[in-house]
């Protein structure tokens, strides 16, 4: 009889701007290219059991799951080092087990739409390109919501969630690149922090 083989998990711990947010990095992708699930509690989880059993740790206050890491953000009452191997070794245990972090498909790709104007598509291609890598790195993720005369708004999710230097990244770094790059952009505002 064959034994089924386990996926060979392997996880690192980074830590990101944002204190109560640690990013659990795996050796594989979790989710499709630029696709981002944030969970703010255990009742939005519906499409993600691993968020949801993240949630039965009493200190975990969000999670957030992209291309190939878990973001957890933890209640200011704990300390990482009380917490963080647990939440580790649960993620691994749920990886090797064969099951996705995500259930989730799309019939096309979320992120762009071919109704949305020169503009909106000039933006969302910077995000994409230039903003969301970055973002990315530090655990989180940005992702379009709206344009409306010359106002961006974008959400923040992830390890920007309630970030301290959120305000900072949003307004001297992304509004910078997008007044810069699109004439027609103003300003840039979070939708949700």
């Amino acid at each position: 009889m064959l034994q089924t083989q386990k996926r060979p998990v392997h996880i690192y711990m980074e830590a990101n701007p944002n204190p109560n947010s640690l990013k659990f990095v795996v050796n594989f992708m979790l989710t499709d290219e630029g696709i981002s699930f944030d969970y703010p509690d255990q009742a939005s989880t519906e499409n993600s059991p691993l968020a949801h059993e993240l949630f039965n740790f009493s200190a975990v206050e969000r999670v957030f799951i992209t291309s190939n890491f878990v973001t957890v953000t933890k209640k200011t009452s704990v300390e990482w080092p009380e917490i963080q191997d647990f939440i580790r070794d649960h993620i691994k245990k749920y990886l090797e087990a064969g099951k996705a972090a995500v259930q989730v498909t799309f019939d096309k790709d979320p992120l762009f739409d071919e109704n949305d104007s020169e503009t909106v598509k000039k933006i969302k291609g910077i995000l994409d390109e230039y903003i969301r890598p970055a973002v990315e790195q530090d655990g989180g993720a940005i992702v379009f919501h709206s344009f409306h005369d010359g106002i961006v708004k974008v959400l923040l999710q992830g390890s920007c969630s309630g970030c301290p230097s959120s305000t900072v990244t949003l307004k001297a770094g992304i509004q910078n690149l997008l007044t810069r790059m699109v004439p027609e952009v103003s300003e840039v505002q979070a939708e949700g922090i």
